[in-house]
């Protein structure tokens, strides 16, 4: 099993290092963040030991007990679910980035849990305006982006998307297009804890071409570590 995780991020890191270089990019400039929702503690340290730096967990609860074991290895922690605001304390306890900030309200919960050392966070944009989905819409975005860089607990890195889901990784395209524009116009804002050095976007099925677009992170999860069960508990884990 470990030797498989250990090939499978091999492909990825790969990949990944290929649709740099096609875009005239230096591989450096993404990081790989490896969702480890569901995933044994066990794999994720085969991950580790194949080179594995950043993990990406959606669930508070089951994060809890990864972060509290795997404490003394030299690895970052990205929450990258959706957060009620009565989690905000665990969240800025355990990670070093909660990339899904979806509202102003949730970001005032987090300034006022992060008084110890400013937060990093990304805003999430709702590009479609999916109702699964949450986030700022295209419109919302900049009125909620001025909002919470006046919180002085946080630091605005950048945004994050999901695209709606096609069998088509090009179908994502138009969005991370999106995502990147949207980006370099709240960088001209010029506003204060606010730096669009990041864009996350891309997963299993179309990291290559968010990449190709200017991904800055990339969520990947079962091209690492393979399918896994969705448990009906996982509302309650939030």
């Amino acid at each position: 099993m470990g030797t498989d995780i250990a090939e499978r991020l091999s492909i990825v890191t790969d990949r990944i290092s290929r649709a740099a270089r096609k875009a005239g990019r230096y591989n450096g400039e993404v990081t790989l963040v490896c969702v480890t929702k569901y995933v044994e503690l066990k794999r994720i340290k085969e991950a580790i030991k194949a080179g594995a730096r950043t993990f990406g967990e959606n669930y508070i609860q089951e994060a809890k007990a990864k972060v509290e074991a795997l404490k003394r290895k030299p690895v970052k922690w990205h929450f990258i679910g959706h957060l009620q605001k009565n989690k905000a304390k665990p969240a800025v306890e355990l990670f070093d980035m909660v990339e899904t900030v979806d509202s102003v309200e949730l970001a005032e919960a987090l300034s006022k849990r992060a008084k110890e050392a400013p937060l990093d966070i990304l805003v999430e944009v709702n590009l479609a305006r999916e109702r699964s989905k949450a986030g700022f819409t295209v419109k919302g975005l900049e009125r909620g982006i001025r909002k919470i860089a006046q919180l002085e607990n946080l630091r605005i890195k950048g945004l994050m998307a999901i695209p709606p889901f096609h069998e088509s990784p090009e179908a994502s395209r138009p969005y991370f297009v999106t995502l990147r524009r949207l980006a370099e116009r709240m960088n001209k804002l010029q506003l204060q804890n606010v730096s669009m050095h990041e864009l996350s976007m891309g997963m299993s099925e179309d990291f290559e071409v968010a990449i190709e677009e200017g991904a800055t992170i990339v969520r990947v999860g079962r091209a690492i570590f393979g399918e896994r069960p969705q448990k009906a508990t996982a509302k309650s884990t939030k």
